[in-house]
This record gives structure tokens, C-alpha cells and sequence, in this order.
């Protein structure tokens, strides 16, 4: 053995110990560090893009780092970071995401490990938590973009299935030409159009209705009518990015019962305010849908990268990414062998993490996070209707809030961005940049299982700080 590799495995514990002081360290200080850290902190070192010969051993490796690039870390992990749509992790969470890396599975049906076992549990568990039925199946993948890639490649399956095509089997092009139709579809579905041969262009906007983003199923009706036999999927938004819009899925489902396409609901954070029971009637319908999105590294506040593709097709889902091989076991029909029902062939231990919070907060816990974030993102909606130089662009829906700048001058896009820089320099708060309606416009999105009142008070300051300042 190496001799750096053997003195690793001597001191191992040390190590251990020492990677935990420098976490604990870490989320000590994660009140007090910038939501986003200086530009220059972000830069590497003159060669640390040189790969050295003999290796400085773990801890040295470690020591590096924090010496050198612990400042260029972002609080993304804490509660007062609103730019994209970030959860934290919960403490159970991120036990059990470490152990992954430990325990170092590969999460297959293989019969040599649990991982595939708790899997299947933990889907089950999410079904229960959600309200979803028994006749879906489900797998966790990296994350939202993954998940709405499976779904879109099961439907495009159905599709083929529909016209007697096996599109795994025969490729996109015996199918032909495809619509998918939504109104305002994350753009990693786009991304997914592309991955899977359907291709970004099939992608057809359908209008929305008045001063929403959800989609008005009387333009969708329409659409349908004019093309009836074209192989048509339709995405589903449940929580869009900029104001958490919810489209009609009881509508669009009576729609597929006359038009007979493929329903894929993107809930990748919206999903999970089904179990609360004030917000459920937002999702009534997504029972009956044929794939659903839900992304856990979002409002379930599970370390990245996780998120979960649910499904009521499960036969035509193995046929897509089922994976022959001799040294593998063949593919057999049931919801645990994921070596046939994902895109990956190794998978790490993705499942433990939110096992481990399902487990330890339950049913009452995670309702409680939901809960509280959508209240405390109406607090901040009050106070920035409430406060000089801001306006809000659409209602508090949910857990995100969509604003612009008042009193503008010149270049509403230049003076919204010079905001949002002096924002990021100011550290306290995140939020990203968006456009609503054509609008230049700001957005905060509160998922963050430690967000209190006292982190919007803190937001508030800060905006206002910033608004009026000159840098």
C-alpha cells in the first residue's frame, strides 16, 4: 500500500474526528457567514489545479481547504438564503448523509445490502405523507431535472406504446413528432426534452390565465382540438418558480379523458405542501396523474442531491431504462429493482438521508416546516409591501415571494441587478433574479427548516439597507 494511503488508514479516526470539528465549526458560524461570499474568495489558488505526485495525506488535504477555501463557501445552508429554491439539511438528514458515504452501497436490488429495502420504505412512507396511492411506484434520482427526465421518457414510452412503437427499443424517431404543452415549465424539462430526442422545440406555450402562470385549460382544450392525432404530453406545474401558481390538475385531468395524452405533474417543491391539509386542495387531482416530480433537496430539507420519480406505469418504466447484462440480475417486474427503473446503473445510498428524516420528525415535523415557511413568507410579502422602494408582483401563494423595485429610474433590469449585487455584498440575504410577465423582477423562496421570525426581520433590514445605497 502507498505509504500516504496507510498512514490514512492508521489515523482514520483522527481524520473522522477532525472532518466533524471542522462541520461543527461550519454550521456554528452559518448565522454569521455571507449568503454569498466575495467574488475573489470563489477563485482558486495558483496551482490547485495541479495534481501533485506523492498527495499530502487526508488531513492535510483538509486543513487546505478550510485554510483556503472555506471562505468561498455560500450559507446556502442556513435560513436566510432565498435565492434558489435550497433547503437546509435537518440534523437526522444529514446523519444519514453521511453514513451513505461510510456504508458506501450501491443502492440495487444486489441481495447483498439493505439499501434497495429501506428505499422501497421510503417511498412508501412519502406516498403516505403526500396523499399519493398505492398504484404508484417510485425511485429517488439526483434531482428535479432527473425526475422530470423519467417521467417524460415513461410518457414518451406510453406514447410509443399507444401507436405500436417501442421507442426504447426502436428510438424517438419511429414515433414521429411529439407536442408537450405547458404553460410555464421549468426549464428542466426543456433540458429534458433535449436529453431524450423529443427536442427542445416540441415544447409548445400554452396561455395562461389572467395575472397567473397556471395554465388555462380552455387554450389547452383548444390546442388539443386542432391537433388530434398528435402524441401530446402535458406538464403539469404544481408550485412555479416565481410565484408558486398551481394549474388546475382536475381540469387537465378531465381533458386526457377526451384527448387520451400523457399527464406529467412537475411538483418539485410544490408536492410537498400536500401534507398540509390547508394546501392539499392546491394538489387535488395529482392522484390520478401518470408521473409526478418531487424533489426532497428542496422543502423536505434533505441534503443535495435527491429528489424522487413517481409513477403509475411501472412495466412501460422498465422498459426504458431497463439494464441486460449476464453478471446482472434480469429484469423482473416490481417496484424495488431500481438497476432496471432509473437512468443510473450505480447508485449511491440516496434513499437514507430522507429515511432518516421521515423517520425522526414524522409526519407532524414536516408539516410544521411547510407550515411555518409559508407563514413567514407572507410576513416578509407584508413587510415589503409595507416598505419604501418595493412592490409585490403577484400574491403570496405559498413559500415564494415575486417583487420589484418601485421609483425607477432608467433601466429597470440594470437597477433591479445593481440591487442584487449590493444585496449579495451586504451577505445577509439571497435572492435570485426572475422576470414575471416581462418584468424584471426579484424572488425569495423560503424552504429553510431553521427560517424564523427573526431571519425576516433580519431580510427586511437588509432589502431596505440596500435599496437606497449606492453600493
Amino acid at each position: 500500500m502507498h505509504p500516504t494511503l496507510q498512514q490514512d488508514l492508521t489515523r482514520f479516526p483522527l481524520i473522522l474526528d477532525h472532518t466533524r470539528r471542522l462541520a461543527e465549526t461550519f454550521l456554528a458560524g452559518l448565522n454569521e457567514r455571507p449568503v454569498c461570499p466575495p467574488a475573489a474568495a470563489q477563485q482558486l489558488r495558483p496551482g490547485d489545479d495541479r495534481l501533485s505526485a506523492e498527495g499530502v495525506g487526508a488531513q492535510a488535504a483538509l486543513d487546505h481547504f478550510w485554510q483556503h477555501y472555506a471562505d468561498g463557501l455560500s450559507a446556502s445552508a442556513g435560513p436566510r438564503y432565498f435565492g434558489f429554491v435550497t433547503g437546509g439539511a435537518t440534523p437526522a438528514s444529514l446523519a444519514g448523509d453521511w453514513l451513505v458515504s461510510v456504508f458506501d452501497q450501491n443502492s440495487l436490488l444486489s441481495h447483498d445490502t439493505i439499501a434497495a429495502a429501506i428505499e422501497l420504505a421510503t417511498i412508501e412512507q412519502l406516498k403516505s405523507l403526500l396523499g399519493l396511492p398505492a398504484a404508484f411506484s417510485g425511485s429517488l434520482v439526483s434531482g428535479a431535472t432527473m425526475a422530470n427526465f423519467c417521467g417524460l421518457a415513461i410518457g414518451r414510452q406510453w406514447l410509443g406504446a399507444q401507436r405500436g412503437v417501442n421507442v426504447a427499443q426502436q428510438g424517438v424517431a419511429a414515433l414521429g413528432m411529439v407536442h408537450v404543452l405547458a404553460a410555464c415549465p421549468h426549464s428542466s424539462s426543456e433540458k429534458a426534452l433535449g436529453m431524450l430526442g423529443i427536442g427542445r422545440d416540441a415544447l409548445t406555450p400554452i396561455a395562461t390565465l389572467p395575472d397567473s402562470e397556471a395554465i388555462d385549460p380552455d387554450a389547452l382544450e383548444r390546442h388539443l382540438a386542432a391537433h388530434p392525432a398528435t402524441p401530446t404530453i402535458v406538464l403539469a406545474s404544481a408550485g412555479t418558480v416565481n410565484t408558486t401558481a398551481f394549474d388546475n390538475i382536475s381540469r387537465l385531468l378531465a381533458l386526457r379523458e377526451r384527448y387520451g395524452f400523457w399527464l406529467h405533474v412537475d411538483a418539485a417543491f410544490g408536492g410537498v405542501a400536500a401534507c398540509s391539509p390547508a394546501c392539499a386542495p392546491l394538489l387535488e387531482g395529482w392522484q390520478q396523474a401518470d408521473s409526478i416530480t418531487v424533489d426532497a433537496h428542496k422543502w423536505l430539507n434533505v441534503p443535495y442531491d435527491s429528489a424522487i420519480q413517481f409513477t403509475r406505469h411501472l412495466a412501460l418504466q422498465m422498459q426504458v431504462f431497463q439494464n441486460v447484462s449476464a453478471y446482472m440480475e434480469a429484469p423482473a417486474l416490481r417496484p424495488d429493482h431500481y438497476l432496471h427503473l432509473t437512468p443510473e446503473n450505480s447508485r449511491r445510498f440516496r434513499a437514507l438521508p430522507l429515511w432518516m428524516a421521515l423517520k425522526a420528525y414524522g409526519r407532524d415535523g414536516i408539516r410544521d416546516m411547510v407550515e411555518r415557511n409559508i407563514l413567514l413568507a407572507k410576513q416578509l410579502g407584508d413587510g415589503l409591501t409595507a416598505s419604501e422602494g418595493f412592490y409585490l408582483l403577484a400574491p403570496v401563494n405559498l413559500n415564494v415571494v415575486c417583487f420589484a423595485l418601485t421609483d425607477i429610474t432608467d433601466d429597470a433590469e440594470a437597477e433591479r441587478d445593481n440591487f442584487l449585487a449590493r444585496l449579495d455584498r451586504h451577505g445577509i440575504i439571497r435572492c435570485t433574479a426572475t422576470y414575471y410577465q416581462g418584468q424584471p423582477a426579484i424572488r425569495a423562496a423560503l424552504v429553510n427548516w431553521m427560517t424564523e421570525e427573526s431571519d425576516i426581520a433580519l431580510a427586511l433590514d437588509s432589502l431596505r439597507v440596500c435599496r437606497f445605497t449606492a453600493n
